[in-house]
C-alpha cells in the first residue's frame, strides 16, 4: 500500500526545528562580528535569510511539488552544469578566502559549486545506477570502472580547490549509493582501500593537511610536528564547548566566541554547546539523528530504485557531514572545515539542503506503509 499522507511530519518538524536553531545560533554568534565589520549586528543573519533561506524555500517548494522522477531525466545536465561551475572557480570569477579557492563571485551573489555537487552528483549517480541492470553494476567494465572514473574526476577537482572535506563527504555518499545499488562487496572493499591510499597520499603531501592529522594523532607529545596555528582553532573550540557545562551560559551570553575562529561556519556547534550546554547539544544531535534515521527508513520503503538511492545519498551526506562537523569541534577527528547542515552560515549550502528535504518529502508520498 502507498502512503496517502500529504507530508512526512517527522522530516518536516526536524528540519523546521534545525532551521530555527540555525538562525538563532547564527544571530548570536555573528552579532558583534557584524557590528565590527559592517556596523550591523544582524548583517550575517540578513544575508543568510536573503541569500540562503529565500532560495532554499524556492528549492524546497520545487523539490516538494515536482514529481521526483523528472530529475532522473535531467540529472546528467545538472551534473555537467555543476562541473562547469566547479571549473569556473579557477577562472577570474573565482574567489579565494582562507587559503581556499572554492567560490564564484557573481556581483553580490557568491556561489559555492562544491555544495551544488552534493545535490547534483547524488542525483546523477542515483539516476545512472537505477537505470543500469543489476548485472552491469557487478561488472568491472560497465559498473566499477565508470564509477571510479567519474568519482575520481570530481574528487580531484575538489582537492585542487583545497576542499578535502567536501571530497570525502561526496565520496562516502557515492560509495553508499553504489553499495545499495547492488555492487559486489569486493568492489566496495577495493574502492575503500584505493580511497584510503589516495587521500592519505594527498594529506601527507600537503603541509597544512599533514599538520592537522599530526596534531590530532599527537597533540601534546610531539610539539615539533605541529605549529601553534594548527592547534589554535581546536583548542578554542574545546574551551568554548567546555565553558557551556550542563545547562549552558544562556542564549547570546557566549564569551569564548571572541577567540573562536570560524565561529559562524566551521565552529558554530561550539557556540551552541557553550550557550545551551550539554542539554542543548544533545537536543541538536537528536534532531539530526531523527532526520537522518527517518530518511533511511523512507529509503528502505521507497517504491522505486531511483527514489531509494536518492534518499540514501541525501541521508548519508547530511549524517556524515554532521558527524564530521561535531567530531572536529570535539576533537574526535582531525580538524577540518565543514559546516553544520541547516545551521552554519552559507547561502548555497542552506539552499541545497532545503532542496534535498523538499525532494525527500516528495518521495515520501510514494513510499510503502
Amino acid at each position: 500500500m502507498r502512503s496517502r499522507q500529504s507530508i512526512d511530519y517527522i522530516i518536516f518538524a526536524a528540519t523546521g526545528l534545525l532551521l530555527i536553531i540555525g538562525l538563532a545560533a547564527l544571530a548570536s554568534a555573528s552579532s558583534d562580528l557584524g557590528e565590527l565589520k559592517f556596523s550591523d549586528a544582524y548583517y550575517y543573519l540578513k544575508h543568510q535569510v536573503f541569500y540562503g533561506l529565500s532560495f532554499g524555500i524556492i528549492g524546497f517548494w520545487i523539490g516538494r511539488t515536482l514529481n521526483y522522477r523528472v530529475y532522473k531525466k535531467i540529472a546528467p545536465i545538472f551534473l555537467l552544469l555543476s562541473l562547469a561551475a566547479l571549473i569556473l572557480v579557477f577562472s577570474p570569477l573565482g574567489l579565494t578566502a582562507g587559503g581556499a579557492q572554492r567560490w564564484i563571485q557573481l556581483g553580490p551573489v557568491t556561489i559555492q559549486p562544491s555544495e551544488l555537487l552534493k545535490l547534483f552528483f547524488i542525483g546523477y549517480l542515483a539516476a545512472w545506477l537505477s537505470s543500469t541492470k543489476r548485472e552491469r553494476q557487478k561488472s568491472i567494465g560497465e559498473g566499477f570502472l565508470p564509477f571510479i572514473i567519474i568519482s575520481g574526476i570530481i574528487a580531484a577537482l575538489l582537492l585542487a580547490q583545497n576542499s578535502t572535506s567536501a571530497a570525502i563527504i561526496l565520496m562516502v555518499a557515492s560509495l553508499a549509493i553504489y553499495f545499495i545499488s547492488g555492487a559486489r562487496k569486493k568492489y566496495i572493499v577495493a574502492i575503500i582501500l584505493l580511497g584510503i591510499v589516495a587521500f592519505g597520499a594527498v594529506i601527507m603531501s600537503t603541509e597544512y593537511r599533514r599538520e592537522r592529522v599530526l596534531n590530532f594523532l599527537n597533540p601534546f607529545f610531539n610539539p615539533e610536528a605541529v605549529s601553534k596555528e594548527s592547534t589554535y582553532q581546536l583548542d578554542q573550540a574545546l574551551i568554548t564547548i567546555g565553558s557551556g557545562g550542563f545547562k549552558g551560559v544562556g542564549y547570546g551570553q557566549s564569551t569564548s566566541k571572541n577567540y573562536l575562529p570560524e565561529r559562524i561556519g566551521d565552529s558554530i556547534f561550539a557556540i551552541i554547546a557553550e550557550e545551551f550546554g550539554l542539554i542543548g547539544s544533545l537536543a541538536v544531535i537528536s534532531l539530526f539523528f531523527t532526520l537522518v534515521t527517518r530518511m533511511f527508513i523512507l529509503a528502505k520503503r521507497a517504491g522505486d530504485q531511483f527514489g531509494k538511492l536518492l534518499l540514501a545519498g541525501f541521508a548519508t551526506i547530511i549524517g556524515f557531514q554532521t558527524f564530521i562537523h561535531i567530531g572536529a569541534n570535539s576533537g574526535l577527528i582531525p580538524l577540518t572545515g565543514v559546516s553544520l547542515p541547516f545551521i552554519s552560515f552559507g547561502g548555497t549550502a542552506l539552499a541545497v539542503f532545503m532542496t534535498m528535504i523538499g525532494i525527500t518529502l516528495n518521495i515520501s508520498k510514494h513510499v510503502r506503509r
